[in-house]
């Protein structure tokens, strides 16, 4: 099969590698139908990741079509299409029974980090009952790729960490396809204002078409003072961080507004 493959710092080729096979009872065989790139792809790339070694197999986003199952592997068939979660969880150890399955302590971020992933025609996905999840057929499959990572993220990391609130402010930092997730989401909890931040005006533009009620270019020299003009003085109740890098980090501190901090629901 043809898979992208992570050769070294700052490279990647498209090679024939072997179609992989069921190692444990719990696996599943997934031909894939779509795949997509996150930013943490990138990262390894840059070689900021040192648990991802060169000869990986890139990704840990799809759909596919089950093609082979493990013995113990339940609720689920050949032939099945389904989601690939981004994180693999076993659903048994300490961390999947706190509901923190992303720590799981035999998955987790495993997929295009620790084994081979998803930016290839087939790939093996440890702990299948719990990290595929079976797609309606009223839901198109390309669309669907959105739900294996950037909804997720932007939806638990972003919306639910910042504690988005009815009639609250929030502001979000970086305008690629996780800080569009947030902002879909965020709209989900009402908020009374939502401001996107990124230094692409395109893609300010397609926020603002996507609900966002203001846009800041950070590239601007005045962005701070906008910003906090646009929180009418106060800072945001809710700043969330959607690109990783020291600049966007320190003008989130700048604006963000006083905040009371809720034990975890």
């Amino acid at each position: 099969m043809k898979a992208l493959v992570y050769t070294g710092p700052g490279t990647v080729e498209v090679l024939e590698r072997p179609k992989p096979k069921i190692q444990d009872p719990t696996d599943a065989v997934i031909r894939l139908l779509h795949a997509s790139i996150c930013g943490t792809d990138l990262h390894i790339l840059k070689g900021d990741v040192p648990s991802a070694k060169p000869g990986l197999v890139l990704g840990h986003e799809g759909v596919g079509i089950v093609e082979d199952l493990g013995s113990a592997v339940h609720n689920l068939q050949i032939g099945d299409r389904v989601l690939i979660s981004c994180m693999t969880s076993c659903g048994a150890c300490r961390y999947c029974q706190r509901g923190i399955p992303s720590h799981c302590q035999t998955g987790g971020w495993v997929l295009g980090n620790q084994v081979d992933g998803t930016q290839a025609e087939y790939v093996r996905v440890p702990h299948a009952t719990l990290s595929l999840h079976l797609l309606p057929t009223s839901i198109p499959s390309r669309a669907a790729v959105a739900v294996s990572d950037a909804f997720p993220t932007g939806l638990e990391c972003g919306v639910l960490s910042a504690d988005v609130q009815p009639g609250g402010s929030v502001v979000i930092f970086g305008a690629g396809p996780v800080g569009m997730a947030t902002l879909l989401t965020a709209r989900l909890y009402s908020p009374s204002l939502i401001v996107m931040v990124d230094i692409d005006d395109a893609r300010l533009a397609t926020a603002r078409v996507l609900g966002a009620h203001a846009t800041v270019n950070s590239s601007n020299p005045d962005a701070q003072q906008q910003l906090m003009t646009l929180s009418g003085g106060h800072g945001f109740d809710s700043v969330i961080e959607v690109v990783g890098i020291s600049p966007t980090f320190a003008l989130c501190q700048a604006v963000t507004g006083p905040t009371i901090f809720l034990s975890q629901k």
